[in-house]
C-alpha cells in the first residue's frame, strides 16, 4: 500500500539517513540480543533455575519459558502499537528498548532456585514477560521509522538493516558468551560468570538510548498530526479497515510465521540439536552456529535489496520452497559431520526398546514404567533410539539383546551411568566430541546455507509488511500480526520440537514442525 499523497515524507540528507538507520538498527540489535541471550544460555539456565531430576524435562521447562517471551509479543505489539500510532515512533521504541534492557538485566541478579526456591523461576518467567512486551513493540517501531525516512525505491534496501539485526543480535550473544568463556576458567564461568552476558545490557541500554535521542519524531507521523489525521483507536482500526483482515492474515501467515520456523530452526534448535543428540562440546556448538549466521547476515539486506528490484514475494516464495526441500537433508549431513562416530553406531546398531506400556511422559520427574525409564535414559543421552510393544521388557542394540539383569532401575543418576557403560560396549561413544576444522566447516556451510533461506523470505519483509498498511495504523497493523506469527509458531519452535525429538527417540522427527 503507496503512502498517500497528502503525507509527503521530507526528504532527510544522506547524514540524517545514516544516523536514522545507524541508530535504528543498533539499538534493535541491542534489543534482540537481549531477548536472544537467554536461548544461547539455555542449558546453563535449566541447571541454575530448573532443576528437575530429569534433563529433557529441564530442557522443555527452559524453552517453555522462552517460548512465554514470544507468547507476549502480540500483547505488547498491541500495547506499543497502540501508543506508536497515537504518540509517535521515535518515543515509543526508547521505551521499549528501556524495558528490554532492564528486564535481561534482571536475569542476571536473579539468585538460583538453590538460594530462593521456586521464586527463581517465577521471577526469570515474569522478566521474560517484561521481554516479550519491550519486543513486541520494538520491531515494528524501528523497520517503520526507517521506512518512513526512505525513498520509495530503496525502502527494501534500508529496511534490509533492521532486518539484519536479528540474525546480528543472535551472533553478537554468542559471541560475547564465547569471549566470557575465554576469560574466565570454567568453574568461575559456571558459579557466577555467566551472569555477564545478562548483565552488559546495560552498557548496551546506554548506547541505544545515546543514539535514539538524537534522532527526530518520523515526518510520516508530524505530517499526520499536523494535519490532525491521526488514529482514534489504532487497534480498533487496525480490525475495522476495509480490506485489513485479509492483510492481517497474509502478513501474519504467508510472511511472519514462515520465516520464523526457518530462522530459530537454523539457530536455537540447531544448538539444542549440536549439544543434545550430538554430543558436541557446548563452546564448539556455540561457535560453529554462530559463525554461520554472522556470514549469512551479510546477505540479508542484500536481499532487502533485490526486493526493490525484482519485488517483495519472489525472494520469499524462493526462500520457502529451498527450506523444503532441503532442511531434512542439511541436517542429516550436519548430524553425520558433527559425530561421525556416534552417527556410524546408531546406523550399526540401532537401539531398540521394547516391553508393555513403552512410553515416555516428556514431564514427569520420573517415568512409571521400566520400558519408559530407559526410554527416559537414552533421551537424556540424547541417543536415537526407538520402541516397540512386547511382553517382556527388553533393551537390544544391532538386534543384540542387551542385558537388563543388573540395572539401576531405582537410581536416576546410576541409570544414567550404566546405559553409557552397556552402549559403549556396543560402540556408541557419548562423550562430548570437538569435530575437526574440516568436518566443522561443512557444518557452518549448512547452517549458512539455513541462514540464507531465512534472510531471502526476510530481507525484504519489513518493506513488505510496511506497504500493506495505511500509515494511521501502521504501528498496529504491522506489528500484531508479526508478532503473533513469530510468537506463537517460530518461539515455541524449540519447545515443540525438542518435545517432538524426545517422544519419538529421533532427533530429526522436530524438523517436522518446521517442514509442516
Amino acid at each position: 500500500m503507496t503512502e498517500p499523497a497528502r503525507h509527503p515524507a521530507i526528504q532527510p540528507t544522506a547524514a540524517e539517513m545514516r544516523l536514522v538507520i545507524g541508530a535504528s538498527t543498533a539499538g534493535t540489535i541491542f534489543e534482540w540480543y537481549d531477548f536472544y541471550i537467554y536461548g544461547t544460555l539455555a542449558a546453563i539456565i535449566g541447571k541454575t533455575f530448573f532443576p528437575a531430576g530429569n534433563t529433557t524435562m529441564q530442557t522443555l521447562l527452559v524453552w517453555a519459558t522462552f517460548a512465554v517471551g514470544f507468547g507476549f509479543r502480540p500483547l505488547g505489539a498491541m500495547l506499543f502499537g497502540y501508543f506508536g500510532d497515537k504518540l509517535g515512533r521515535k518515543y515509543t521504541f526508547l521505551v521499549t528498548v528501556t524495558l528490554m534492557g532492564i528486564a535481561t538485566a534482571g536475569v542476571g541478579l536473579v539468585p538460583p532456585t538453590t538460594a530462593i526456591g521456586l521464586a527463581a523461576p517465577v521471577i526469570i518467567v515474569f522478566l521474560r514477560v517484561l521481554q516479550g512486551l519491550a519486543l513486541g513493540g520494538e520491531y515494528g517501531g524501528a523497520a517503520i521509522y526507517v521506512w518512513e525516512h526512505s525513498p520509495p525505491e530503496k525502502r527494501g534496501q534500508f529496511t534490509g538493516f533492521i532486518q539484519t539485526a536479528a540474525v546480528a543480535g543472535f551472533s553478537l550473544s554468542v559471541a560475547v558468551v564465547l569471549g566470557c568463556k575465554m576469560l574466565m576458567t570454567p568453574e568461575f564461568w559456571a558459579a557466577w560468570g555467566w551472569r555477564i552476558p545478562f548483565l552488559l545490557s546495560v552498557f548496551l541500554l546506554a548506547i541505544s538510548l545515546w543514539m535514539r535521542l538524537k534522532l527526530s519524531e518520523s515526518p510520516v507521523f508530524r505530517a499526520m498530526k499536523e494535519e490532525g489525521e491521526l488514529s482514534g483507536n489504532p487497534f480498533v482500526e487496525s480490525l475495522t479497515f476495509p480490506g485489513n483482515i485479509k492483510r492481517l492474515f497474509v502478513a501474519m501467515m504467508g510472511c511472519a510465521a514462515g520465516m520464523t520456523v526457518i530462522f530459530y530452526c537454523a539457530m536455537f534448535y540447531m544448538l539444542a540439536f549440536l549439544k543434545g543428540p550430538m554430543r558436541v562440546d557446548d563452546s564448539w556448538a556455540e561457535a560453529m552456529t554462530g559463525l554461520g549466521a554472522f556470514l549469512a547476515m551479510f546477505t540479508i539486506q542484500r536481499f532487502g535489496t533485490l526486493s526493490d528490484r525484482i519485488g517483495r514475494r519472489a525472494p520469499m516464495v524462493a526462500g520457502y520452497v529451498l527450506s523444503l526441500l532441503l532442511i531434512f537433508p542439511l541436517f542429516h549431513m550436519i548430524g553425520n559431520t558433527a559425530n561421525p562416530g556416534l552417527a556410524e553406531a546408531s546406523q550399526r546398531a540401532p537401539v531398540v526398546v521394547a516391553g508393555p506400556d513403552c512410553t515416555y511422559a516428556l514431564f514427569a520427574g520420573d517415568q512409571a514404567t521400566n520400558c519408559g525409564k530407559l526410554l527416559s535414559d537414552l533421551t537424556n543421552l540424547g541417543v536415537t533410539n526407538t520402541n516397540i510393544s512386547a511382553p517382556t521388557v527388553s533393551l537390544t542394540a544391532g538386534g543384540k539383546q542387551i542385558s537388563l539383569d543388573t540395572y539401576p532401575w531405582t537410581d536416576k543418576v546410576a541409570r544414567g551411568k550404566a546405559m553409557t557403560e552397556m552402549l559403549a560396549a556396543e560402540g556408541y561413544n557419548l562423550a562430548k566430541v570437538k569435530p575437526s576444522l574440516g568436518n566443522a566447516a561443512i557444518i557452518v556451510l549448512c547452517i549458512f546455507t539455513l541462514v540464507v533461506f531465512c534472510g531471502a523470505t526476510y530481507g525484504g519483509m519489513a518493506a513488505m509488511l510496511c506497504e500493506m498498511f495505511p500509515a494511521r495504523i501502521r504501528y498496529s497493523s504491522m506489528s500484531i500480526p508479526y508478532h503473533f506469527g513469530t510468537g506463537y509458531f517460530g518461539g515455541f519452535l524449540p519447545f515443540i520440537a525438542t518435545g517432538i525429538a524426545a517422544k519419538t527417540g529421533n532427533p530429526y522427527a522436530g524438523l517436522w514442525y518446521t517442514w509442516v
